[in-house]
């Protein structure tokens, strides 16, 4: 059975498809099944921001194919890992978390690689391109280590 990996942020068209595509091109696809959403209802069904569209390009990644959907409480039943982007979208999707368990599956994906320190990645929306390479950078870090995990989980 394949491990099941959400990424969240809030509107799903930045940082999380981001990290959908990043991951996505770190794992055996046959082992793990990535996907990305949002807290927000903003851009359901909207294709990824074009900034990060480019970066994931520049990078070797085509997100092109995602589209925008919202969190919802029957996520925790479909994902093993829920990985979200900052401390609001951690309480967000804790909120919406109906035991321990659910709790349990919810983790910053910075605190892969800022154990604890409750590290948020930037939301680079009213930013520059600047800011979608630097969010990038974190998230391929981040990625990397995740990765890690989950190979040696199997």
């Amino acid at each position: 059975m394949k491990t099941r990996v959400l990424m969240v942020c809030l509107g799903n068209i930045c940082r999380s498809p981001l990290a959908e595509g990043i991951l996505k091109s770190k794992v055996d696809p046959n082992k793990v099944y990535i996907e990305s959403a949002g807290t927000g209802d903003y851009h359901i069904d909207d294709s990824p921001d074009p900034r990060s569209i480019a970066v994931g390009k520049r990078h070797g990644l085509d997100i092109t194919d995602q589209r925008g959907r919202q969190f919802s409480p029957e996520d925790f039943d479909r994902f093993d890992h829920i990985y979200v982007m900052d401390t609001f979208n951690y309480a967000d999707v804790i909120s919406l978390a109906r035991n321990e368990e659910d709790k349990r599956k919810v983790k910053l994906i910075l605190d892969e690689v800022f154990p604890g320190e409750k590290v948020d990645v930037p939301d680079p929306y009213h930013g520059g391109e600047h800011g979608f390479e630097n969010v990038y950078e974190m998230l391929n870090e981040a990625c990397e280590m995740i990765a890690s995990k989950l190979e040696k989980e199997k």
